[in-house]
């Protein structure tokens, strides 16, 4: 009773009345629930790219930045403007499966496969084939430079199809983001239009693991970035150079969404594209590029023109110390996946 010397009465000895003893209780009973309700990550040894992007030094004691989380929340099922939020095994995402399942749909799925991304191209396109919109209408749309690494040709599942479009070689990572929004407007232009309804952009260095069926259809879709979901605001690493056609003023901004996976009808994923390529363009021109590349000016756009449907992080998932708590993993990121790792779990990953 040390820890309550406000108990001690005139006499001396301590005296603890009923209520006082309720009151203790009470208090106790709310600092247990504060601690299991939230988590706060205050000191990381090795930053996590997330907050590389912040612009944090590699190294450095994060002493003056908390990052707070909220767990154990029911999980939202629609976003604040009306739009769909996406978990694949809710009673909503059976509705839409069934919706458009009767429809006959045929979609696209885009991949950019250049220089060493090649390594990934077969795994990617066999793990779809399981687990990618089953038993629907699918075309395969590969971007590369290098039509060799489809060689031994995939078996592909009844009214799956595969088409190439050749595209210049464009060596280093900054350069391919620079370009992706631009190559994706010339292919959706022609020959994309006129052959499928809906189109999802995804990265090649990924693997479905579990069902991604029609639930994710919608006319503008993106996808929560897994390690910023029920993070505040203020943690998003939008861009805020207010040179970049990218800058997000402070307010602006629901979610912050990642660029392994985005899509929706053809005529809207050509408006995003075409918007986002003429932005890097200008910035390009000014001698600018916004600090999260090409996932910065995809951000910017779905501001302006909010998203119809809300792609859970089950549908962009890599294991991280960041990462939120999904029901089920969908699509995993293991480019994304080997960024979050130490150098010695990156050796053990073959990363």
């Amino acid at each position: 009773m040390a820890l309550f010397p406000f108990c001690k009465t005139p006499s001396g000895p301590v005296r603890v009345t009923r209520k006082q003893l309720v009151l203790y209780c009470l208090l106790l009973s709310l600092l247990i629930y504060f601690l299991h309700g939230w988590k706060a990550v205050v000191n990381v040894e090795s930053p996590h790219p997330v907050f590389h992007a912040l612009g944090m030094d590699r190294g450095t004691e994060m002493t003056d930045m908390v990052v707070v989380r909220a767990v154990g929340q029911q999980l939202a099922l629609e976003t604040s403007w009306g739009a769909p939020l996406v978990w694949g095994d809710s009673s909503n995402s059976v509705w839409r499966r069934a919706e458009f399942t009767q429809r006959g749909i045929r979609t696209g799925l885009l991949v950019l496969v250049v220089g060493g991304y090649a390594q990934f191209l077969r795994r990617f396109l066999s793990s779809a084939e399981d687990h990618f919109l089953p038993g629907g209408m699918v075309t395969y749309y590969i971007l590369t430079d290098n039509t060799r690494s489809l060689d031994p040709p995939i078996s592909l599942g009844p009214e799956r199809e595969l088409k190439v479009v050749p595209v210049a070689e464009l060596p280093g990572w900054e350069r391919l983001a620079q370009r992706r929004m631009a190559l994706l407007t010339a292919a959706i232009k022609d020959p994309i239009r006129s052959e499928v309804e809906y189109i999802f952009c995804a990265d090649v260095d990924q693997e479905f693991v579990a069902p991604v069926g029609e639930e994710i259809l919608g006319d503008l879709v993106a996808t929560l970035h897994p390690e910023l979901y029920g993070m505040p605001r203020n943690a998003f690493p939008y861009e805020i150079e207010e040179s970049s056609s990218a800058c997000v003023e402070e307010g602006e901004g629901d979610y912050y969404y990642t660029s392994e996976l985005y899509g929706g009808l053809v005529a809207e994923m050509y408006s995003l594209a075409r918007a986002c390529s003429l932005l890097i363009l200008q910035d390009q021109a000014n001698g600018v590029m916004a600090r999260g590349l090409e996932e910065s000016y995809l951000n910017r756009y779905l501001i302006n023109r909010r998203p119809t449907c809300v792609l859970s992080p089950e549908y962009s998932w890599w294991d991280s110390a960041l990462a939120a708590d999904v029901p089920v993993q969908r699509l995993i990121s293991l480019g994304r996946q080997c960024e979050a790792l130490d150098q010695q779990k990156r050796e053990e990953n073959n990363c």
